[in-house]
C-alpha cells in the first residue's frame, strides 16, 4: 500500500526536523510547500524525459497518458512525507494525513487507468486496420479493447475499495455485514445480473471473437459494420449512418450474419430474368469485359455467369463477381446490373421477359342440337 511506503520513507527523516522549529502549522505548511514544489519539478523532468523516447515504444505511450497523474502524485508524496515527519500535536495534522492518503490512492488509481489506456494505444498503433488485409489487426484490436475495458473496471473497483478502507467506520460496517454476506451476495448478484451478464459476455467475445471491430454484419435485418465494442454493448454503424445498439449478451445468445469472419473477400450476385432467345455466351463475355474494366472493384478471382432457373416464360441468369470487401462487392453488383441491362436493351431489345399470348381469328363452331331419342320415337301415342 502507498501508506506503508510513505511511512517507511518518513521514518528515515531526521526526528529533529521540527524540533528546532516552533510547533506551528504555518512552519509545517511552508516546509510542505517547498517539498511539493521540488517534487513537482522532479516530476516535470521525468515526464519530459519519458516523452522523448521513440514514439513506437510503450514508454512513449505511457508518458503521453500519465503526465497528469505523475505530476500530481509526486507532490502529494512529498506532502505526505512532511505530514508524517511533523509532530502529532500540530492542529489538524491527522486530518491532513488522511486527506493526503486518500488523494495519493486516487492518483495511483488514475495512474493505473492511464497505464491501461497506454497499453491499448500501443497495441492499436502497432496493429493498424487501415490496410487491405486487416483481419489479424482487427482481431488483436478487438481483444485489446474489450479486455482493457474490463481491466479498467477492475482497477477502478480496487481503487475505490482502497479509499474506503482508509475510513475506520467503513471497515467496521463491513465487518458487521460479514455474517449476512451470503444473502447480500445473492441479492446483489440477482439485481446486477444484466450488468454481470454483459461483462461476462464481453470477456467471452474477446476470447472467442464472434465479432471484431469493422466486421460486416447483418443484425435484425440491418446491414452494417461493427463500429465500437464497449463493456456492455456493441455499436453497429448501419449503411445509412444510423447506429444500432446491441447488448453484448444478445450477441452471444442470438444468431446473426458475419460477412468477414475469416476473410473480407465476398461474392456479389446479380440475377436477371431474360427471354430464352438471349444467348448466354454473349452475356458471359459482356460480364467478363465489365469486370476487367473496374479493377478497383473486381479482385480478379471470380467472374461467372450461369443459368440458375427456368420458367414457362423466361430463364434466370446469375452473374457472380468477387470483391475485396462487402462495400466493393455492393458497388460491383450495382455496376454489373446497370451495364448488363443496358447491354440487353441495346443488342437484344425484344428479349426481356414478356408474356406470350396466342390470338385466333377462326369463327366459332356451332354445336349441333341433340337428337331425339329413338326409344321415345317408338312409343305408341296415347
Amino acid at each position: 500500500m502507498p501508506d506503508d511506503l510513505i511511512a517507511a520513507l518518513a521514518d528515515n527523516v531526521p526526528p529533529t526536523l521540527f524540533d528546532s522549529l516552533e510547533n506551528g502549522l504555518w512552519r509545517v505548511t511552508l516546509t510542505a510547500c517547498v517539498a511539493a514544489l521540488l517534487f513537482y519539478l522532479v516530476s516535470v523532468i521525468i515526464t519530459r524525459l519519458m516523452c522523448r523516447v521513440d514514439t513506437d515504444t510503450f514508454v512513449h505511450a505511457l508518458a503521453r497518458r500519465s503526465v497528469g497523474p505523475i505530476r500530481l502524485l509526486l507532490p502529494l508524496v512529498a506532502l505526505q512525507l512532511v505530514w508524517r515527519s511533523a509532530p502529532d500535536e500540530i492542529v489538524m495534522i491527522a486530518g491532513l494525513r488522511h486527506i493526503t492518503s486518500v488523494l495519493i490512492i486516487a492518483c495511483f488509481t488514475w495512474l493505473a487507468l492511464r497505464a491501461v489506456a497506454a497499453i491499448e494505444d500501443h497495441v492499436v498503433a502497432r496493429n493498424p486496420v487501415d490496410m487491405a488485409d486487416n483481419l489479424q489487426a482487427r482481431k488483436i484490436q478487438t481483444q485489446t479493447k474489450v479486455l482493457i475495458r474490463s481491466l479498467g473496471v477492475l482497477v477502478l473497483l480496487i481503487g475505490v475499495a482502497a479509499i474506503l478502507t482508509t475510513f475506520p467506520s467503513v471497515r467496521q460496517f463491513g465487518t458487521s455485514l460479514l455474517a449476512s454476506a451470503g444473502l447480500a451476495g445473492l441479492v446483489v448478484g440477482f439485481a446486477a445480473r444484466p450488468v454481470l451478464g454483459n461483462l461476462i459476455a464481453g470477456i467471452q467475445i474477446a476470447i472467442t471473437q464472434p465479432i471484431r471491430l469493422d466486421d460486416v454484419v447483418i443484425i435484425e435485418n440491418e446491414w452494417g459494420r461493427i463500429e465500437e465494442i464497449t463493456g456492455t454493448y456493441v455499436v453497429v454503424r448501419i449503411w445509412d449512418n444510423r447506429r444500432l445498439i446491441v447488448p453484448l449478451q444478445w450477441i452471444i445468445e442470438n444468431p446473426f450474419q458475419n460477412w468477414t469472419r475469416h476473410t473480407s473477400s465476398i461474392l456479389g450476385t446479380v440475377f436477371f430474368w431474360v427471354d430464352y432467345s438471349v444467348p448466354v455466351s454473349a452475356i458471359r463475355e459482356e460480364v467478363e469485359r465489365l469486370c476487367r474494366r473496374v479493377p478497383q472493384l473486381w479482385d480478379g478471382e471470380v467472374c461467372v455467369v450461369q443459368v440458375t432457373d427456368c420458367s414457362e416464360r423466361a430463364m434466370q441468369v446469375r452473374a457472380l463477381g468477387s470483391a475485396g470487401d462487402s462495400s466493393r462487392a455492393w458497388d460491383l453488383r450495382c455496376y454489373l446490373r446497370e451495364n448488363i441491362l443496358s447491354f440487353i436493351n441495346v443488342h437484344y431489345p425484344d428479349s426481356l421477359p414478356r408474356i406470350r399470348a396466342t390470338m385466333s381469328n377462326e369463327a366459332e363452331v356451332e354445336m349441333p342440337e341433340p337428337e331425339t331419342s329413338p326409344i321415345a320415337e317408338r312409343q305408341p301415342p296415347v
